[in-house]
């Protein structure tokens, strides 16, 4: 997805589509309190040292947290096993509650260095509960990290990348065959798309194609748990809108995507975009932050009308000329529908393999979760020690449960040997 992020107007750009994920949309998706309201997280310019927003939050001594402080890159952090073994043993559950929901947003959500919490995720943390929204904040930095990897064409992605492919997917639905369930209260998009099943079978090859060349009417371009609503567009004395995230600004103009609420198209106000992402670094930015600081106090928003999917004749020309930042062209040849792109020509030999997994597919289940409870042992050791230290479990008991465990593994591993072997002799047979 990365390269065909489009700096130049902060979306991402697929043949003849525009797409990119706006604040409603990420509000939704995590369901995101009213009482929040829409306050953006604007960092300030003088910050409480890193030792005392740690001593506010975890309720510890200012030698305890010093002495695990460490420098990573340009930036201080603190360690996931440090708040791990303060999650296990603080005597104030409140305290526990809030080191766990620091380390989620350090971890998952700004994952900027591996294993380790980042200074201005503490900052963030420390202020969302004064009606501040995370939505900006996570939106931003998600644009941050494509500029970056788009101009070295290489790099790690350092954002939420779950919820972003949660976003990504919404959007195909049509593609999925994926049946939309009525919108009510209790409905959860997250969980709807955690059970989603998604196709494996598309190569990196093929999706590359399909989305160089995607075409409108292969976009469900409002999501299914969109809501008709009204859309946040300009701040102050900007057309668009300005980011403010935890390492630095991104503007972005929600005007580009209408079709995503189903209006109708036209040529968005883009002047100085291009230009307005840069990070907290140096003397510069604090004349730029104290004007971003007044903007957010004057956010501008839009009743949407529903018109369906149309386009004034300005747009389309606007669209043919504009400069896209190297974003891959659609191909001159002659172009099948993403339809048929995934449409798949089974051979004999994938007949006899989805037959195998189809008689194997309650133990190949098996086996899944047991891969998964393998490849997050280190998180799943942490919370049987939470449950233990709660609990009053002894140790002989823990370690008579993680034996039994390891034989169920080893059970389910020699069962599916014996699978294979009678499936290949049933094979020879034929």
């Amino acid at each position: 997805m990365v390269q065909f992020w489009n700096p130049a107007y902060s979306c991402f750009t697929f043949g003849e589509v525009d797409l990119v994920a706006t604040f409603k949309e990420y509000t939704i998706l995590l369901r995101c309190p009213k009482i929040q309201g829409n306050k953006a997280y604007v960092r300030p310019i003088n910050l409480p040292t890193f030792v005392k927003k740690l001593m506010m939050i975890t309720g510890m001594s200012e030698q305890w947290v010093a002495a695990r402080i460490q420098q990573k890159g340009d930036g201080k952090c603190i360690p996931w096993a440090s708040l791990r073994d303060l999650i296990l043993a603080h005597p104030d559950v409140k305290r526990r509650i809030d080191v766990l929901a620091l380390s989620i947003y350090g971890l998952v959500i700004f994952p900027k260095a591996m294993g380790h919490i980042d200074e201005a995720v503490a900052d963030l943390f420390d202020r969302l509960g004064k009606q501040n929204t995370p939505v900006p904040t996570i939106l931003v930095e998600t644009f941050r990290s494509l500029n970056a990897c788009r101009r070295v064409r290489e790099g790690r992605f350092i954002g939420y990348a779950q919820l972003l492919l949660v976003w990504f997917h919404s959007h195909f639905w049509k593609v999925d065959k994926v049946p939309c369930r009525v919108f009510f209260k209790d409905y959860s998009p997250l969980k709807e798309a955690a059970v989603t099943p998604r196709r494996d079978d598309i190569t990196e090859e093929m999706w590359i194609e399909i989305l160089q060349n995607l075409r409108e009417d292969d976009v469900m371009w409002k999501g299914p748990w969109m809501t008709p609503s009204e859309i946040l567009y300009r701040c102050g004395n900007f057309d668009w809108v300005p980011l403010p995230g935890i390492c630095g600004v991104v503007g972005y103009t929600p005007l580009l995507v209408l079709r995503q609420y189903k209006a109708e198209r036209f040529i968005p106000a883009t002047q100085g975009l291009a230009q307005s992402d840069f990070s907290y670094k140096g003397d510069h930015y604090k004349k730029k932050m104290r004007e971003i600081s007044e903007a957010w106090k004057k956010i501008c928003f839009v009743k949407i009308l529903t018109k369906g999917p149309t386009t004034t004749l300005e747009y389309k020309d606007w669209f043919s000329k504009r400069v896209n930042d190297n974003i891959p062209t659609p191909s001159l040849e002659a172009t099948r529908s993403m339809e048929e792109n995934l449409r798949v020509i089974l051979s004999e030999l994938e007949v006899i393999k989805q037959e195998f997994e189809r008689k194997n597919r309650e133990l190949g289940r098996k086996i899944e979760r047991l891969e998964e409870e393998n490849m997050y042992l280190s998180l799943d050791v942490d919370i049987q020690k939470i449950e233990r230290a709660r609990l009053g479990k002894s140790s002989e008991q823990w370690q008579q449960e993680v034996q039994e465990e390891r034989a169920k593994v080893e059970y389910w591993e020699k069962k599916f040997q014996e699978m294979q072997a009678q499936n290949q002799a049933l094979e020879k047979e034929n």
